[in-house]
């Protein structure tokens, strides 16, 4: 398999896993994470389509590192997978972090 491939994949697995077995935040279950993943995967194509179009490319890919499959407009496929990690990814973080920052019910001791 191809090396960029490989890698991509290996995002997603590792994302995946991270979630499964460490950070447990559940996100996969929201509608709002599939939702915000929707609005991200539309800007990327606009953008990494516009970065990657094979009449004029801006990024170049060794096409021997991909599977050669491109969708929509020039889009390496593999582009998908580490966008999905990437996000994914943060979003949990960020979600994780918010749960250890909420206050905790401090205890006063109101006696004289």
């Amino acid at each position: 398999m191809p090396e960029y491939t490989l890698l991509a994949c290996a995002s997603v697995a590792g994302v995946v896993l991270a979630e499964r077995f460490w950070l447990r935040t559940g996100v996969f279950r929201r509608a709002q994470y599939w939702l915000s993943m929707a609005i991200v995967a539309a800007f990327q194509v606009l953008v990494d389509g516009w970065l990657t179009k094979l009449s004029a490319p801006v990024v170049l890919y060794d096409e021997t590192q991909t599977v050669g499959v491109r969708a929509p407009w020039d889009i390496p496929v593999e582009d998908f997978l580490f966008g999905f990690s990437m996000v994914t990814l943060g979003v949990m973080l960020w979600v994780r972090h918010g749960r250890e920052a909420e206050p905790m019910e401090e205890v006063t001791d109101d006696s004289p």
